[in-house]
């Protein structure tokens, strides 16, 4: 029995694990398809950020009504459940910058356990402002390489007011400020190139990298800070393989897969 046992829980610990994740995925879906229609309107044949998070929603099996639910609380038909989004800064370990976005419906669960793992891992939680400075919000799109040639998708983004475009792993990487987020969403989409994802993100304007041992053991927060139910995205000023770490982000960098 002792051996059934041990795999029953880890099938259950698998499953919590997938639960979350499901959770948090659509949490920060919910996010992206409310701020869509706030902004856009709730009709996706006009608005195309709005029709792009619908479509990842879909690909996540986000329930129907959750997504009705997003997009009339972004249109103001129905008022918001409690639940608000909230910010955090702080630092980890040997001055690494941490920036966290997340969403609760009690602010003094979710500041005590950000206070208290931060705490435990030798670093500290503070104050709004104390770390903001050194992100800047950046738009990003991904776009499979076999999906178009860069030269095309060079001239769309570039001339809708992209900054950059990379290839890395097989995939074009569309980098914007973000005011051009959505006038370069629009002409990629008006291109017909198809993008498989794409999010406003927070780009550190300084890294820090750090000796194997010191960098293993901040990342070990920052993963827990992610696994947090509250927590939606972790930004941080971690340099691992010339890649600031970013975890749970839609879009994230590839230190943070």
């Amino acid at each position: 029995m002792a051996g059934h046992t041990r795999k029953w829980a880890k099938v259950k610990r698998k499953k919590q694990k997938d639960d979350r994740r499901k959770s948090k995925v659509w949490a920060r879906l919910s996010q992206e398809i409310e701020k869509a229609a706030r902004e856009g309107g709730g009709d996706p044949d006009a608005n195309v950020a709005l029709s792009q998070a619908l479509e990842r929603a879909r690909e996540e099996d986000m329930a129907k009504d959750t997504i009705e639910r997003a997009i009339k609380r972004g249109t103001g038909e129905l008022e918001e459940e409690g639940r608000e989004k909230v910010t955090y800064e702080g630092y980890a370990p040997h001055g690494v910058a941490v920036f966290v976005e997340g969403e609760t419906e009690n602010i003094n669960r979710t500041v005590k356990d950000l206070r208290n793992l931060f705490s435990d891992h030798g670093g500290n939680l503070g104050k709004d402002g104390s770390v903001a400075y050194l992100f800047e919000q950046k738009g990003r799109f991904e776009i499979a390489a076999d999906a178009t040639d860069e030269m095309t998708l060079f001239e769309v983004a570039v001339e809708a007011g992209a900054e950059e475009v990379d290839e890395t792993d097989g995939t074009y990487v569309v980098t914007t400020g973000r005011d051009a987020f959505a006038d370069v969403g629009e002409a990629l989409d008006e291109a017909g190139l198809p993008v498989e994802a794409n999010a406003l993100v927070r780009a550190p304007t300084t890294t820090v990298a750090l000796a194997p041992d010191e960098r293993d053991a901040v990342r070990g927060l920052i993963e827990k800070i992610n696994d947090l139910r509250d927590v939606t995205s972790v930004y941080t000023t971690l340099e691992i393989d010339g890649t600031p770490l970013a975890l749970g982000v839609d879009v994230a960098s590839p230190a943070g897969h």
